[in-house]
């Protein structure tokens, strides 16, 4: 069963900034770009760059993304010897605990990366929109004769302090590790993406583990203690699209960058696809009176309105007269004719009753302007607006963000 290289993906986290859209679902199972969710782009990368073992920590709320990913199929992580596993926190015979931090999540699971007996582990998030091909980063890793290879990318100043930024001396080799600085020395952020070597980061993730003040993460401790240990540690550094969608206003950015032949994020090229579980439905249907622009729509959806630069997921319906601009609707949402909705994110089965309108133009809107976020089974009845910048729960209730 020995392997070279294993993938160990964090996908236990709340998404707490994504609000209601994750009320009953962790983040890497929010939908994405109408047919997919934000975990089909880690595992498709696994697939894509010939790694057949992934590892999957959950945590909060599993149970949607336990079912979507299932035996792996999609993603041919169905394999007898390899496969796609989900990873729960669990109770030994020693006692157990949540996942304290990154690192105690893999802690915890050290048993099963030691089945596997790899050279190295690849340490993979979860919630991030992004194409990579981890043998690259690999090849970069063993060239450097490193322990710890982090993928980076240059990201704006102004953003740098949001992240944890690297300083690189000869060679491209870390020198330096800041988390979240506010005054930062480099604009190389890390993307959370680690290649380590097995057997030193097993017993770094021990000594940690027995640190009573230690937070059990990665960034904050294994990284520290190995750069103070004088460890070798390499930056690969990333050119192509990579987002963290883990706030409101990045995933309907990334939805928007899916549309635009010019941002980077392109879904179309099968040289390095982008799988995902299949849905059962009938083809989408345009009525006559339809009329669709720049937009995606997918399976069983019934279009007798107006679309435009949105995203539409699987057994949407926009009725007659309505019209959907610059939106990302969540599978089964209903637009009621005559209903219009603008710069707004529908969460899974809303509806929207006859004349109702949701959100609103940044110019046509007040100060203070953002999206609207509806949350999954949110219901307007007819003649009740949405006005821009607000977030509505389950029962139509108002919440601050």
């Amino acid at each position: 069963m020995k392997k070279e290289m294993i993938a160990m993906l964090l996908a236990g986290g709340q998404g707490s900034r994504l609000y209601v859209l994750t009320g009953d679902m962790a983040k890497p199972a929010v939908p994405f770009g109408g047919k997919y969710r934000i975990i089909d782009f880690p595992l498709s990368n696994c697939t894509n760059s010939g790694i057949d073992t992934v590892g999957v920590l959950t945590q909060y709320r599993p149970l949607e993304l336990n079912s979507y990913i299932g035996s792996g199929q999609p993603w041919d992580l169905d394999g007898s010897a390899a496969g796609v596993h989900i990873l729960p926190p669990y109770q030994g015979s020693k006692g157990g605990t949540w996942y304290k931090g990154t690192a105690n999540a893999i802690y915890q699971n050290r048993g099963f990366v030691d089945l596997y007996d790899p050279e190295y582990v690849v340490i993979l998030s979860g919630d991030h929109i992004y194409k990579m091909d981890y043998s690259d980063m690999l090849a970069r890793h063993k060239a450097a004769n490193a322990v710890c290879t982090i993928s980076v990318m240059e990201v704006p100043w102004a953003e740098a302090p949001r992240f944890g930024i690297m300083s690189v001396g000869e060679g491209d080799m870390i020198t330096e590790f800041a988390e979240k600085p506010k005054e930062p020395k480099s604009n190389l952020a890390s993307m959370g993406i680690y290649i380590f070597n097995w057997k030193e980061l097993r017993k770094y993730l021990t000594d940690d583990e027995a640190n009573p003040n230690s937070e059990n993460d990665f960034g904050k401790n294994i990284i520290p203690a190995m750069l103070n240990n004088h460890e070798r540690m390499a930056a690969y550094r990333f050119e192509g699209y990579w987002k963290d969608v883990g706030t409101l206003e990045s995933l309907w950015d990334a939805n928007m960058d899916m549309l635009s032949f010019e941002s980077g994020l392109d879904l179309r090229d099968q040289s390095w696809p982008i799988y995902a579980r299949s849905i059962s439905a009938p083809p989408a249907f345009m009525g006559g009176k339809s009329v669709v622009s720049h937009s995606a729509v997918n399976r069983g959806s019934i279009l007798e309105g107006v679309v435009e630069n949105s995203v539409l997921s699987p057994n949407v319906t926009v009725g007659e007269g309505a019209a959907v601009r610059y939106s990302v609707l969540f599978p089964g949402v209903e637009i009621a004719p005559g209903a219009v909705v603008e710069y707004a994110i529908l969460g899974e089965g809303c509806k929207i009753g006859r004349g109702c309108h949701v959100g609103g133009t940044p110019e046509n809107s007040p100060e203070g302007w953002g999206l609207t976020v509806l949350g999954p089974g949110c219901e307007l009845p007819e003649g009740r607006d949405a006005k821009a910048g607000i977030m509505l729960d389950r029962d139509g209730e108002e919440v601050s963000k």
